[in-house]
């Protein structure tokens, strides 16, 4: 974990309440796709945490939801304004074991961090698939760039039909992955832990106080005793997690 000012280079809306931010400043100890940000806000207490959807020499993207308050008031932040950032927080993805076939599966404000993960997938020379879930066509993003990365292979999933095709990722999960990679609302995850072929990754949604373990606000139940989504996580292995009833 480092904690650095960065300056905010970028930040727009890229469909209905959701928004990407640049961020330029020290990224030395962002080391994997998965892990995460935590970022101060004048005026509120609790940090803000937000995947990390790309990484470029020292440029951070991140994608993320107005959701509340505090996430309304980083979407009005202009380009120059300086933020005070946690960063390589998280464990982050395993890309070790991806096989040669990884299909990525994405929900919503669960897509950002895939992202980047795809980007290194495919420079480790695998052909990864990738299904992303939205309710509305007004919430789809990223569809594009991913299409730059594995051009047939992305399928777009509303949950109305209105963009792609109508149902739940689960729907119109691809077969002959090798291995799957996974974040989204908890509703997803359950059914992707229930529908899918393979062993996986999961990448869980917390709210979180801290968003280093020391509070243990975050704490989940796994089949090693209880584990910190903030710190042993956000990602778990599909043989470990125990969902709640």
């Amino acid at each position: 974990m480092k904690q650095g000012l960065f300056e905010i280079t970028e930040n727009r809306r890229i469909a209905d309440n959701v928004y990407l931010i640049r961020l330029n400043g020290d990224t030395s100890a962002v080391e994997r796709p998965g892990q995460f940000v935590n970022i101060r806000l004048s005026g509120f207490y609790l940090r803000r945490p937000l995947s990390v959807c790309n990484l470029e020499n020292k440029t951070l993207t991140l994608i993320y939801k107005t959701v509340g308050a505090g996430t309304l008031a980083l979407s009005r932040l202009a380009p120059g304004t300086a933020l005070d950032v946690l960063t390589g927080l998280g464990n982050g993805y395993d890309l070790s074991a991806s096989g040669p076939s990884p299909l990525l599966i994405g929900g919503g404000a669960g897509v950002p961090p895939l992202y980047w993960l795809c980007r290194e997938l495919v420079a480790r020379g695998a052909k990864p698939s990738v299904v992303l879930g939205f309710n509305t066509a007004g919430d789809v993003f990223g569809e594009n760039e991913f299409r730059r990365l594995c051009g047939n292979g992305v399928t777009v999933v509303t949950v109305d039909g209105s963009a792609g095709k109508k149902g739940f990722v689960t729907d119109h999960l691809p077969s002959g992955y090798s291995y799957f990679y996974t974040c989204g609302p908890e509703p997803m995850l359950r059914a992707v832990f229930n529908a899918a072929a393979t062993s996986g990754q999961f990448s869980f949604e917390e709210r979180m106080g801290c968003g280093f373990g020391a509070c243990m606000g975050c704490s989940c139940l796994t089949v090693t005793g209880s584990k910190r989504i903030c710190r042993e996580g956000p990602v778990l292995r599909k043989e470990e997690i125990i969902w709640k009833n």
